[in-house]
């Protein structure tokens, strides 16, 4: 394969037809959000029944998971990896300490602040994401896409309004991660739609490998390394193993279809489904798991995906304005010695016959 051919992307159902309505931005957004809301709910699962609460070892497993997910896909064949030079494989390195640093510091600043506070700060990336691109990218975006984000962050505001306690150390480190999300999610879609073009699978086979070394580091760095090893000799079974080994399945599918999703859409619009997300899981364990909500935690439920559909509409109505052709108001001259289109009543008119 030479350098500069790119993968194969994955065919996900043989024929053109179906694929075309399979293979939409809107139909990977719909996977991402359903693949969240399942793992969030077996993640809840897994640590009530088997109460595994270790955050560290459970992104490892996800990593680890993921990168064999991606591996075994390469040797079935369903995408051909990328030659990548030495700055590139540079590019890999900083994308998965980037991955890290920002879980790493969400779960820090969670010690420092309330889970509500926390939510509501997560729920600004949207604004973030918009800086860097602004910045960076030199990105521009319409005043209905601005305005069309003020119900869906009053609405994630009101959906978990609580406790708003922080010091001043969490209040830094979650506007941080917040940050970081951002990036991520800016880099990701830049990774895939930029230079590199690199398939999402591609994507996720080089990134994770290097996220599970770095998160095996910050587990031990955190000594839940240890506790891990303890918690095995004393209440690992084997219905946790293959739980977790389903729960690293689950996740491995979600990365895929969320680097999908992203390439195929904006980093905008997944850091807006993010938020939609965040109030689905609020729906979730209001369903499920019979957790109660007042009054204005259900309005703002409700105006979360109000802002999200909204967002939607403006972002499908944006690019269906940019993808129309553009049509002269005037119609253009014809070149010279062009043949030109004839008036069909002339053309009856001079359609005489001599017959001898």
């Amino acid at each position: 394969m030479l350098g500069r051919d790119r993968p194969v992307p994955l065919q996900l159902v043989p024929g053109n037809a179906p694929r075309a309505k399979v293979d939409t931005s809107y139909s990977w957004l719909a996977m991402y959000f359903l693949l969240n809301l399942v793992l969030t709910i077996y993640n809840k699962a897994i640590l009530s029944t088997f109460h595994f609460s270790f955050p560290w070892t459970l992104t490892g497993i996800h990593t680890l998971c993921s990168g064999l997910g991606a591996l075994t896909m390469a040797r079935l064949g369903y995408f051909t990896p990328a030659q990548l030079g030495e700055r590139e494989n540079m590019v890999m390195l900083m994308f998965s300490f980037l991955y890290t640093l920002n879980i790493a510091i969400s779960n820090v600043s969670l010690n420092e602040v309330s889970v509500a506070f926390h939510q509501v700060v997560r729920a600004m990336t949207p604004v973030f994401t918009i800086a860097i691109s602004v910045a960076f990218l030199s990105k521009r975006y319409s005043g209905m896409t601005y305005l069309s984000l003020l119900p869906l962050l009053l609405g994630v505001y009101m959906a978990t309004v609580g406790d708003y306690s922080y010091t001043a150390m969490g209040f830094f480190l979650t506007v941080l991660g917040a940050v970081l999300a951002a990036t991520k999610t800016v880099v990701t879609n830049r990774i895939q739609v930029g230079r590199l073009q690199l398939h999402p699978l591609d994507l996720l086979l080089r990134m994770s490998p290097l996220a599970f070394v770095q998160t095996v580091i910050f587990s031990w760095m955190k000594g839940e390394l240890d506790e891990v090893v303890i918690f095995c000799k004393t209440d690992m079974s084997y219905k946790l193993i293959m739980a977790l080994l389903v729960n690293g399945i689950i996740a491995f599918f979600l990365n895929y279809v969320s680097f999908t999703a992203n390439k195929k859409t904006s980093a905008l619009t997944m850091t807006v489904a993010a938020n939609v997300k965040q109030v689905l899981s609020i729906v979730v364990a209001v369903t499920v798991f019979n957790t109660t909500i007042g009054f204005l935690n259900g309005l703002g439920i409700v105006m979360t995906l109000l802002g999200g559909a909204c967002y939607s509409y403006v972002d499908w109505r944006e690019k269906n304005m940019r993808a129309r052709p553009m049509t002269p108001a005037f119609p253009l001259p014809s070149p010279p010695g062009a043949p030109t289109k004839s008036d069909p009543e002339k053309e009856e008119l001079l359609d005489v016959r001599i017959v001898s």
